[in-house]
């Protein structure tokens, strides 16, 4: 059984819809698994999108909330025309934007105003010139793609080795591998990855780094 697309046709995602439409009816997911067949662990994965809705899966359900399909495409069509989110925008001005600095780069986050973002596009400026100075592989959730702006770079990872990028070349990877950057050479490295990974994961690691650094320059200065 192929599964149904419903990406381009629904606001949320199809088992969010019928989860709706479930407490809606004041049905518990007991009870449509007692109408379905399908047990509680399923519907629930369902619901989740944790596992994927097929037109068996959707027909059944469907029949048992007393639902036509059709009803359902234009119920969820009207609410993605309604929803704010898809009128959210964020412009970033050249030499605007959040940057963080730790001794492997600078990062600039794009797009900081725009809360709950599905993509987060970074350009960073890399400084480490070894893998030694980059220090512990960054890992972390989602997918990235990385472009390389100018100069060249090293993209060390814990499963390849290492990868020669040069200005307009690209990669996309899966960030769980570790990864690191290095630049090549003496010219600047300049890079710009769009990243998968909650804001939380991306942020908190870069931050800790840069207030730690902030903290032993001022006591280097206090020493001094």
């Amino acid at each position: 059984m192929h599964a149904l697309d419903l990406s381009s046709n629904l606001a949320a995602s199809p088992g969010a819809t019928l989860k709706n439409i479930r407490n809606n009816k004041g049905l518990t997911l007991a009870d449509v698994s007692e109408l379905t067949g399908f047990p509680v662990s399923t519907l629930s994965k369902l619901e989740n999108g944790r596992t994927e809705l097929t037109v068996d899966k959707l027909l059944r359900i469907t029949l048992a909330l007393g639902v036509n399909v059709a009803d359902l495409f234009r119920s969820a069509s009207h609410a993605r025309e309604n929803s704010e989110h898809n009128c959210r925008r964020s412009i970033t001005r050249s030499g605007e934007g959040d940057t963080v600095s730790s001794h492997t780069g600078d990062y600039t986050h794009l797009s900081s105003d725009l809360l709950s973002k599905q993509i987060k596009p970074i350009i960073g400026e890399i400084k480490a010139k070894s893998i030694e100075e980059f220090g512990e592989f960054h890992r972390h959730s989602g997918e990235e793609f990385l472009y390389v702006l100018e100069g060249e770079l090293l993209l060390y990872t814990d499963t390849y080795g290492p990868t020669h990028l040069k200005e307009g070349d690209a990669i996309q990877f899966d960030s769980m591998m570790g990864h690191a950057y290095v630049a090549k050479g003496d010219a600047p490295c300049r890079i710009m990855t769009v990243s998968t990974t909650p804001d939380a994961e991306i942020l908190a690691p870069a931050h800790r780094e840069s207030t730690a650094l902030r903290v032993l320059s001022s006591t280097s200065n206090a020493v001094d």
